[in-house]
């Protein structure tokens, strides 16, 4: 004999508060201008690492944003 369950769904999404949510989104934004600023212009004469690791190292993420590079 097979019974017939049905779920009956109780939760239901609550809303995110911004001031939870914005030290999160900030820490985002700051992660990506840090990332846009290595993949972008980290050689030549905004270089703030001596050498060429840094741009070796983002070199194919470079060219896969369209940045020049060579």
């Amino acid at each position: 004999m097979m019974n017939d369950a049905v779920l009956d769904p109780v939760a239901f999404p609550s809303p995110l508060p911004v001031r939870e949510l914005m030290p999160w989104a900030i820490f985002g934004g700051l992660l990506m201008l840090l990332a846009i600023y290595f993949v972008g212009a980290e050689e030549g004469a905004t270089s703030l690492i001596p050498g060429m690791y840094v741009h070796e190292f983002v070199h194919d993420g470079r060219h896969l944003l369209g940045f020049p590079c060579h």
